[in-house]
């Protein structure tokens, strides 16, 4: 795999878990259970992050230049 199939799959990864994230807190809403609710609405507030974190290491790997030349 080359590094330009490789930043594609996280990149595609990265949208599909983020689609399915963006379902999880309006579902959790309905569980009835005050504590189970904040405590998902967190945990989901942290996956967000990461997420994040690893769409700007791509972002920034994509921006690096690997050439040696000055």
């Amino acid at each position: 795999m080359t590094r330009e199939e490789a930043i594609t799959r996280i990149e595609e990864a990265c949208k599909v878990i983020a689609l399915e994230m963006m379902k999880i807190t309006p579902a959790a809403r309905h569980l009835g259970d005050e504590a189970t609710t904040a405590d998902i609405v967190k945990a989901s507030y942290q996956l967000t992050i990461e997420m994040e974190v690893i769409k700007k290491k791509i972002i920034q790997l994509k921006g690096r230049d690997d050439s040696t030349e000055l």
